[in-house]
């Protein structure tokens, strides 16, 4: 199959977790541990979050008072190879030395006119006490939104519209090479008034612009890999439960946190709706039970609807 995993920011580094790179590394060859099988067996394409990477390079940057600050499109294009470099690096210590890895910088499109730039909603950085995020804001011109019992910077998130290097993905796949891409939703790219290609001071939606990749590379099968084993309805009430197998429209009628779960489910629901495959949203650590389905909450076309698991066609009935 081919296959497109986007794991989560916080599958990399652990929430409240030190951000250094001895953290980093030992998260990486978690993620290496469970992907490597994939790439043995099928054409795979890994993207990552970077949110509490990129947030750390703004603040590393921003201490560095003899000149201007890093814009995040810099700053994303840095984390993408910075984290790209450790994953490989894992691969590459548990495949065969003749399986071709690469890292391919990827800017993504958005529109300087998507609403996003008025309503920040992204999660950047690492997590504060309210007293400090709002000390934060005040110096630095942020903004600060709650994000559980913490409080993080929140930058704006357009929609991503195209992947740029989409031709050389294709490519590299198609001569048998793992490609780690689209790291944290891609650089943010935008034209300006002239037609000129011009960096973007937000932050994509890694999820949502993974999507968008599975689609334009036809994937078989489009996995979210996370800290949390699937969606829940009712989450943190003693009704809480996991959802297992579920059509996109049965998913698309609940209201989920738009500042965890819910850009995952709305990945998912897309993804599913126009290519007629199949997404799955789970734990890092069950990678091959989401792969057969065995695990996750798993997204699926309509009952009846037509499509393809491992090569053959498949008629899905969904039990409820």
């Amino acid at each position: 199959m081919r296959i497109v995993v986007a794991v989560g920011g916080n599958a990399l580094l652990k929430r409240g977790e030190e951000p250094t790179t001895k953290n980093q590394r030992a998260n990486a060859q978690v993620a290496g541990k469970a992907l490597a099988p994939l790439a043995a067996e099928h054409e795979l394409v890994i993207s990552h979050g970077n949110g509490p990477q990129v947030g750390l390079l703004a603040l590393q940057a921003a201490a560095y008072k003899e000149a201007e600050a890093y814009p995040l499109d810099v700053l994303g294009a840095q984390t993408e190879g910075m984290i790209g470099y450790m994953l490989e690096q894992e691969l590459g210590n548990l495949l065969p030395d003749e399986h071709p890895l690469a890292t391919l910088l990827t800017m993504v499109e958005v529109s300087p006119k998507d609403p996003a730039f008025e309503n920040p909603t992204k999660f950047i950085g690492p997590v504060y006490e309210r007293a400090e995020a709002e000390k934060l804001a005040a110096e630095k011109g942020w903004t600060v939104k709650q994000d559980g019992k913490w409080w993080r910077r929140v930058v704006p998130s357009p929609l991503p519209r195209r992947v740029f290097q989409i031709r050389p993905i294709r490519w590299l796949l198609e001569k048998g090479v793992t490609v780690i891409c689209t790291g944290g939703g891609g650089i943010p790219t935008m034209y300006d008034e002239e037609g000129l290609l011009r960096g973007a001071e937000v932050v994509i939606d890694k999820d949502l612009a993974s999507a968008l990749l599975a689609r334009q590379l036809q994937a078989d099968l489009y996995i979210m890999a996370t800290d949390v084993d699937g969606v829940y309805l009712d989450w943190g009430t003693p009704d809480q439960r996991r959802l297992g197998d579920v059509t996109y429209e049965d998913l698309e009628r609940h209201d989920f946190a738009s500042g965890s779960i819910g850009p995952k489910v709305r990945a998912a629901c897309w993804f599913v709706e126009k290519t007629g495959g199949r997404a799955v949203i789970g734990a890092l650590e069950q990678m091959s039970e989401l792969v057969t389905g065995e695990a996750g909450t798993n997204v699926h076309p309509m009952p009846d609807t037509i499509t393809k698991v491992f090569g053959l066609p498949v008629t899905y009935r969904v039990r409820p």
